[in-house]
C-alpha cells in the first residue's frame, strides 16, 4: 500500500483553473437574494463615486469661476448627501457579504467533513491525519477573502472601471486613450507572472500540509518521543519542515510582489501620458482647469480599481491552490459506498459465508492478500483466526464489516450479498473491538453508549458489569459521569480496553469481531474479562483474532491463516491431533 509520509509532498490530480473557479463560485448561486441586495448597494456607491469628480468640475468651472457662493453651498450639501449614502451602503454591503461568506465556508467545511467520513480506510491509511486536517481547516479558511472580495471588491471595481472609462471617453477621448494606453501592457505582464506564481503557491500549500502532518504525528506520539529521548532528533526534523514551509512562502511572495510593482509603474507612466498628451498634443488652453482636475481624479479612480483587481487576481492565484486541494478530496470517490439499489439488511441471525473470495489493495492489485477463501460460519458459531502477522486475519474481519470490498468472489450474511445492502444497516448489527483502543473526549457514560445513545442506564451498567468494568468506574470521582480525554491519562491501558469492551457490548451486535481485543489486558484482568466475553459471544456469531491461544481454545472452529488463505480448520483438539501448523504455533507458546 502506497503511503504518503509527513515529509513527502502530496500527489494531487491536475484540475483546470476554469473547473476549479466554476466549482468555487457555484456556491454563490445559493445566495441570489443576498447578491441582489449587495449589487443594489454597490450601484449606489458606484454612482456616488463617479459623481465626485463631476461635482469638482462643476464647482471649479461654474461656481468658483462665476463666484456663485449659493451654488457652491448647494453643491456642498449635495456632496454631503451623496457621500453619506456612499458610507452607509458600503458598510452594509460589507457586513451582508461577510455573513454570506461565513455561511459558504461553513457549507464547504460541512460537505468536506461529511465526504471524508464516507471514504474508505485506504484513504486514511495512505496519508497522515495532519494533512487531512490541513485541508478541512486551513485550506477552507483560505477561501474567505476570495468569496468576500469577489462581490465587495471585484464587482464594484469592475463597474467603476467601466464607468470611469465611459465618462472619460465621453468627455475627452484623447485624454481617455492616454490613460488607457498602459492597460494592455499591464495585462500581458500579469498573465505571464501568474503561471509561475500559481505553481509556487501550490508548493507552499503542500509544505504547509507537511508541517501540519509532522506536528500532529509528533504530538500524537509524544510519549514514544520522550521515552526514547528523541526530542532533539524530532526538533531537527521540525526545523527542516518549518524551513521548507518558510522558504516556499518567501519564493511565492517574491513573485507575488511583482504584481504591485507592475501596477505602480504602469500607473505612473499612464499619469505622465495623460499630462503630456493633454498639454503637448491637445493643448492646455483647450481644456478647462475643472476638466483637468476631473480627469486627474478619474485617473486615480481608474488605476485604483486596476490595482485592486491586480491584488484580487493575485489573491485568486494565491488561493486557487487551496481550492484545488479541497476539490481534489471532494472529487475523490467513496470506494466503499452504498451501491445503487442497495436495500436495508433485515434483522440477521448471523450466518457468514465467504464464497471464493480474493482481495488485494487497490494500489497493489497484483499482490493478493487473500486468494480463493471459502467458508461458512453458522449463526452463533465462534470462529478463531490465528496465524503469523500479515497473513490476512484482520483483512478477513475487515471484509466482513465491509471496510474494504472484495476483489473477487462474494461475502454473504444470511444469504444477502454485502455489496447489495446499505452500510448502515450492516454495521449497525455488528460489534467491532480492535486492539487500537480509542476513547473520545467526554464522559465514561458517553463513551460506553457511543453509537447507541438510546441505551438505558440499566443496559449501560449491565454491559460494564459483564466485562468487570463497573467496579473501577464507580471508584472514579464522578462514576459514569467522570470526564475522560482522548488519551485518558487517568486510566490504565487495561481500563481503557474494558471501557471499549463495554461500548461494544451495549450495542448488542448479532455479529461480533474481536481483533486482538485482549492484547492490552494483563493476565489477571484477562481472566476477569473472559467471563464477560463468553457471555457476550453466547448466541452471536463471533470472529476472534488472538495471539494468546489460551483465549480461543473453546472456539467452535479455529482457522489457521497463512499463504493467502485458510491452511487448517478445526477445533482445538482436532488441530492439536493433526500436529500441523496450529500445533507448532501452540507448542511455541506452551510446553506440551
Amino acid at each position: 500500500m502506497s503511503v504518503n509520509s509527513a515529509r513527502q509532498d502530496e500527489l494531487q490530480r491536475e484540475v483546470s483553473k476554469k473547473d476549479t473557479l466554476i466549482w468555487m463560485y457555484s456556491y454563490l448561486l445559493s445566495y441570489k437574494k443576498t447578491l441582489a441586495l449587495v449589487s443594489a448597494l454597490i450601484l449606489v456607491t458606484l454612482a456616488a463615486t463617479l459623481a465626485g469628480p463631476l461635482m469638482i468640475e462643476r464647482a471649479v468651472d461654474v461656481y468658483v469661476a462665476n463666484s456663485d457662493i449659493r451654488g457652491l453651498a448647494r453643491l456642498a450639501v449635495l456632496a454631503l448627501i451623496v457621500y453619506s449614502a456612499y458610507a452607509i451602503c458600503t458598510r452594509n454591503y460589507m457586513i451582508v457579504m461577510e455573513e454570506a461568506t461565513n455561511q459558504i465556508l461553513l457549507t464547504i467545511r460541512h460537505q468536506l467533513y461529511s465526504h471524508i467520513q464516507t471514504l474508505s480506510f485506504h484513504f486514511f491509511d495512505s496519508r497522515p491525519t495532519g494533512k487531512i486536517l490541513a485541508r478541512v481547516v486551513g485550506d477552507v479558511n483560505s477561501l474567505r477573502d476570495v468569496y468576500s472580495e469577489s462581490v465587495t471588491k471585484l464587482l464594484p471595481d469592475l463597474l467603476l472601471l467601466i464607468g470611469v472609462a465611459t465618462i472619460m471617453l465621453l468627455k475627452n477621448w484623447q485624454l481617455a486613450l492616454a490613460t488607457l494606453l498602459m492597460v494592455p501592457v499591464l495585462a500581458l505582464f500579469m498573465f505571464l507572472i501568474q503561471f509561475k506564481a500559481h505553481r509556487l503557491w501550490q508548493v507552499h500549500r503542500k509544505k504547509n500540509s507537511n508541517l501540519n502532518a509532522f506536528i500532529h504525528e509528533d504530538f500524537s506520539g509524544i510519549r514514544i518521543v520522550q521515552s526514547f529521548a528523541a526530542e532533539q532528533e524530532k526538533q531537527s526534523d521540525f526545523n527542516v519542515c518549518a524551513e521548507e514551509f518558510s522558504q516556499s512562502f518567501i519564493d511565492a511572495v517574491r513573485v507575488e510582489d511583482l504584481f504591485g510593482a507592475l501596477v505602480e509603474i504602469t500607473w505612473g507612466v499612464g499619469g505622465f501620458l495623460l499630462y503630456f498628451i493633454g498639454i503637448e498634443i491637445v493643448g492646455a488652453d483647450k481644456i478647462g482647469v475643472g476638466t483637468f482636475l476631473a480627469f486627474s481624479s478619474y485617473l486615480g479612480m481608474f488605476w485604483n480599481p486596476i490595482r485592486n483587481l491586480a491584488s484580487f487576481y493575485n489573491k485568486i492565484v494565491t488561493n486557487i491552490s487551496a481550492a484545488e486541494r479541497i476539490f481534489d478530496i471532494l472529487d475523490t470517490p467513496s470506494e466503499i459506498a452504498d451501491r445503487e439499489g442497495a436495500t436495508e439488511l433485515p434483522q440477521i441471525k448471523g450466518e457468514v459465508q465467504f464464497d471464493h473470495v480474493d482481495f488485494a489493495y487497490t494500489d497493489e492489485p497484483d499482490r493478493l492478500v487473500l486468494e480463493d477463501v471459502s467458508f461458512t460460519a453458522q449463526p452463533g458459531e465462534t470462529i478463531a483466526l490465528v496465524g503469523p502477522t500479515g497473513a490476512g486475519k484482520t483483512t478477513i474481519v475487515n471484509l466482513i464489516s465491509r471496510f474494504y470490498d472484495v476483489t473477487a468472489g462474494h461475502i454473504r450474511i444470511d444469504g444477502n450479498d454485502l455489496q447489495g445492502v446499505t452500510l448502515r444497516s450492516l454495521r449497525s448489527q455488528m460489534g467491532v473491538m480492535t486492539q487500537d483502543t480509542f476513547l473520545f473526549t467526554g464522559t465514561v457514560r458517553e463513551n460506553i453508549c457511543y453509537g447507541r445513545s438510546d441505551a438505558t442506564e440499566e443496559e449501560m451498567i449491565a454491559a460494564a458489569k459483564a466485562v468487570n468494568a463497573h467496579e473501577f468506574i464507580m471508584k472514579m470521582e464522578k462514576g459514569y459521569d467522570t470526564e475522560i480525554s482522548e488519551r485518558s491519562g487517568q486510566l490504565s491501558i487495561g481500563q481503557r480496553q474494558l471501557l471499549a469492551f463495554a461500548r461494544t457490548m451495549v450495542s448488542d451486535p448479532r455479529i461480533l469481531i474481536l481483533d486482538e481485543a485482549t492484547s492490552s489486558i494483563d493476565t489477571h484482568t484477562e481472566r476477569m474479562v473472559q467471563e464477560g466475553i463468553e457471555a457476550l459471544i453466547k448466541g452471536r456469531t463471533s470472529f476472534i483474532i488472538a495471539h494468546r491461544l489460551s483465549t480461543i481454545r473453546n472456539a467452535d472452529r479455529i482457522f489457521y491463516i497463512d499463504a493467502h488463505g485458510i491452511v487448517e480448520s478445526g477445533n482445538h483438539e482436532s488441530l492439536m491431533a493433526r500436529k500441523g501448523a496450529y500445533y507448532k504455533l501452540y507448542e511455541s507458546q506452551f510446553e506440551i
